[in-house]
């Protein structure tokens, strides 16, 4: 009893000390307004569980994403009151939470020194330091999703079921870290009798683990459980109709499927300073491994290596099949597996393995303040902040200078004049909503001009000034056809084409924002 109080109780401290370093990294971000999918769905979702106790959101169309992560900001608000600074502490103590369980995963499945360095890795990995402190779901699957994963290391059958369990109650595709499992547990077992006593034996899970597959597919229980709920007060199983088609019925093309997995891969082996890591792993495993008191340093056991390997592959193949907007952060239950991986190979192979993650390291946090010569999602890295920083100034002008006006503008900030409590504007606008600020949509609100009086016009998407493929007609036609890439007209032109004036505009690393009033 006192062995298991303290190890409790180190963990405990361990927790405080992760989530005391991420309070203090994300300070300056804890009292920002509500940003894009915050804002269109998950903080709208919680306030209605929160104002009204419905699971199934009734202010915005429901997606059919399970409550676990809305109910948990909805108790946080009830504990602590509506405000962002509730909800991204909130959200800071689900990531303390999530680097802990990764922190546990390596350490049991590797050693104490790599685990210290992949916690710290992943910390300050622009795509998860960004998600800390969002009020999304997919940071919080990844770490119930770690937590699971130590426990399967550790032959904890029960507990695997419950975090697998509560990570599908996350997001529904959490699910396929417990079916990957599952399938590797069947090839194990059809492996196993026929590497018995060779030097193979390491490639499958040690022990008498059989029955482990029936535990893997009670996880589906809780994750069915929700959606015959939904279907039940919504008479919709996976989300709402148009939800459906964007996210399935219009990404199962035979050539969009190749594109997205290259993308995905790029996503676990590349993106944002990724490939520093993944080239110094590949080098490193031309090296012979290093000598500690003379017996080489261990590598992670093949058959954990395995395990990893099924759940990145399922992660890959779905991914790459459903989800209109590739988005980084669907990854993040397989990105710090992979972080994990290579950090170990450093460790048994290069003798200065410190200096490689410290580098590695520096080039994330480069990368959380310096944008790519690509396009991506601005919630990557921080030019979220400056999304939001821009918007909200745009909001206090509009209010100062158009307090009744008609607005035109896209979304999300058409939710965000619309909606005062996401923090953008003291009193809600009327709002004509356009799709984007493409040559095509301009047009059509040009027709209309006569249901606005001014314009909120900005950068729908990240167009970097010489991006790379930039010439490259067929890369950009694809991009068109497959993944909803479009051009916006930079403001000068969307005023001459509205028939306006730009009354206010400013502009941030890439990103701008403008008012444009209507000449009547």
């Amino acid at each position: 009893m006192l062995a298991s109080s303290a190890t409790w109780t180190q963990w405990l401290l361990l927790f405080a000390l992760f989530f005391a370093g991420l309070m203090l990294l994300h300070a300056p971000l804890l009292r920002l307004p509500y940003f894009w999918d915050e804002a269109g769905y998950y903080v709208p979702a919680a306030r209605d569980l929160f104002l009204s106790g419905t699971l199934i959101p009734v202010s915005t169309p429901s997606n059919a994403h399970p409550p676990l992560v809305m109910a948990w900001l909805a108790g946080a608000w009830r504990l602590f009151g509506y405000s962002p600074l509730v909800s991204r502490t909130a959200m800071v103590a689900i990531s303390a939470f999530s680097l802990l369980g990764l922190f546990r995963l390596a350490r049991v499945a590797a050693n104490l020194p790599v685990a210290w360095a992949t916690a710290a890795l992943v910390a300050v990995y622009p795509v998860y330091f960004t998600q800390s402190c969002l009020a999304q779901v997919d940071l919080p699957a990844a770490g119930l999703t770690f937590w699971a994963l130590a426990a399967y290391v550790e032959d904890r059958r029960w507990m695997v079921t419950l975090w697998c369990s509560l990570a599908a109650l996350t997001k529904e595709t959490a699910i396929l870290a417990a079916l990957a499992l599952f399938a590797w547990e069947v090839m194990a077992g059809v492996v196993r009798p026929h590497v018995e006593g060779t030097r193979w034996t390491d490639i499958v899970p040690p022990g008498d683990r059989r029955t482990r597959g029936r535990h893997l597919l009670l996880t589906v229980l809780p994750l069915a459980a929700w959606y015959g709920y939904h279907y039940w007060k919504t008479g919709f199983v996976l989300g709402n109709p148009e939800f459906f088609r964007y996210n399935v019925v219009a990404t199962l093309s035979p050539l969009r499927m190749p594109l997205a997995l290259g993308m995905r891969l790029w996503q676990v082996f590349g993106y944002f300073g990724l490939y520093l890591l993944t080239l110094a792993g590949l080098l490193a495993m031309f090296r012979l491994a290093q000598v500690t008191g003379g017996v080489e340093r261990p590598r992670i056991a093949f058959w954990i290596q395995g395990a990893f390997l099924f759940v990145l592959v399922a992660y890959l193949i779905f991914m790459s099949a459903v989800g209109g907007a590739v988005l980084a952060r669907y990854m993040l239950p397989v990105v710090p597996l992979v972080m994990l991986a290579w950090v170990s190979t450093l460790w048994r192979r290069v003798r200065y393995w410190k200096l490689t993650v410290g580098a590695v390291a520096t080039a994330f946090v480069v990368a959380l303040f310096s944008n790519p010569p690509y396009g991506f999602s601005l919630e990557d890295n921080l030019a979220y902040r400056d999304y939001i920083v821009m918007h909200a100034e745009a909001g206090r002008f509009l209010a100062m200078s158009y307090p009744d006006a008609r607005v035109l503008t896209a979304w999300p900030a058409s939710d965000e004049l619309t909606r005062p409590w996401l923090g953008y504007v003291g009193r809600g606008f009327r709002v004509s909503r356009t799709e984007d600020f493409s040559a095509a949509q301009v047009e059509l609100a040009a027709a209309a001009r006569s249901r606005f009086d001014v314009a909120v016009v900005f950068s729908t998407k990240y167009q970097p000034a010489h991006a790379m493929l930039e010439d490259w007609g067929a890369w950009t036609r694809m991009k068109e056809k497959f993944f909803g890439y479009h051009r916006d007209l930079l403001p000068d032109e969307i005023a001459k084409r509205l028939g306006g004036v730009i009354t206010y505009r400013t502009q941030v690393h890439g990103q701008w924002v403008a008012v444009i009033a209507m000449e009547r």
